[in-house]
């Protein structure tokens, strides 16, 4: 009861937090779609609290900031977001957890592996979205949207997730364990 209360309060932290990262692009969409503000928040979700509140936390976020602040816009950006984000916090929280090490390695794999999931994720979405109201997603616009746009977000989320995990093993906050998983 004492984990899974710890777990919703850091959930709703972290909901919070994706609420108001994007505050710090200046709302400039262009800006926030390099930066990636609400990422930050689904994957340490994620890995701290475990896949399913990091995904539950994914798939929420975009709907919530779309309804209170109008942005990312809910048809198809927020909708696509939410499976992208949902497979974030879902594959970087399972992959961690189940690691036998739980360790900065094992934080990178993770980390990676989610990326790639996610951006997979929200290709196909944005294939089903996209064709439903009779436009097309083309390869290049995947590339660009999932890949080049994206790529300085991507270093900051390698460089300030495994950044931030580490201070908070240091603290104590999180531990990192270095025995088999049962």
């Amino acid at each position: 009861m004492k984990k899974t209360a710890k777990n919703l309060t850091l959930s709703a932290m972290f909901m919070a937090l994706g609420m108001v990262l994007p505050f710090l692009t200046g709302q400039i969409q262009q800006i926030g779609n390099m930066l990636l503000p609400m990422h930050l928040p689904v994957f340490l979700c994620g890995l701290i609290c475990g896949w399913q509140y990091g995904a539950v936390v994914g798939f929420v976020l975009p709907f919530l900031r779309s309804v209170t602040f109008g942005m990312p816009p809910l048809f198809p950006t927020a909708t696509a977001m939410a499976f992208e984000l949902a497979t974030y916090g879902l594959v970087a929280g399972l992959l961690y957890n189940r690691s036998r090490w739980q360790c900065v390695v094992a934080l990178y794999r993770s980390l990676i592996a989610a990326m790639l999931a996610g951006r997979i994720v929200w290709g196909a979405v944005e294939i089903v979205l996209l064709g439903l109201s009779g436009s097309s997603f083309t390869w290049q616009m995947f590339i660009t949207g999932a890949l080049l746009n994206a790529i300085p977000g991507i270093v900051v989320q390698l460089i300030l997730i495994p950044a931030i995990m580490v201070a908070l093993n240091r603290t104590g906050l999180v531990v990192f364990k270095n025995t088999e998983v049962q």
